[in-house]
């Protein structure tokens, strides 16, 4: 698995609950933001993915939650597919301060769609693989 992909995020005053820190689905926008910069990191922007007529999606998602976040603080957040089989891949994006104190961790499983079809593809690790001008940055085991 490779795991040295990562995005740094500062937290905004907006983004806060009632008890100060950072809401807990502003955590989902952020995994999600990261997720789209490490395809956009491989090549695999929007357009190209629309081209080729398919879609990443995310099918479950988890979040341990570790270390509050406040406004102002700025994390980490990495991406990784880590495990998975078939149709579906796991994906793993640990969330850091910049010091390295973990803040969450966001499992998921996500697949790519058939944009025609609205079928999930098998072997998504080869399809992406095949597509991305820059695959070595999805540390795909093929």
């Amino acid at each position: 698995m490779k795991d040295n992909f990562t995005v740094r995020v500062q937290t905004r005053g907006y983004e806060l609950d009632q008890q100060g820190h950072l809401n807990q689905a502003v955590y989902m926008q952020y995994a999600e933001h990261a997720r789209w910069e490490f395809l956009h990191a491989a090549g695999l922007t929007p357009d190209v993915l629309r081209a080729a007529g398919i879609g990443p999606v995310l099918l479950k998602a988890t979040i341990r939650f570790q270390r509050e976040l406040r406004a102002g603080d700025e994390v980490d957040v990495g991406c990784a597919i880590s495990g998975g089989q078939g149709k579906l891949m796991e994906l793993t994006q640990p969330f850091h301060t910049p010091d390295g104190v973990p803040v969450a961790r966001f499992e998921g499983v996500i697949g790519v769609l058939d944009l025609a079809t609205r079928h999930l593809l098998s072997d998504p690790r080869a399809i992406l693989h095949k597509l991305a001008p820059r695959p070595d940055v999805l540390g795909l085991d093929l």
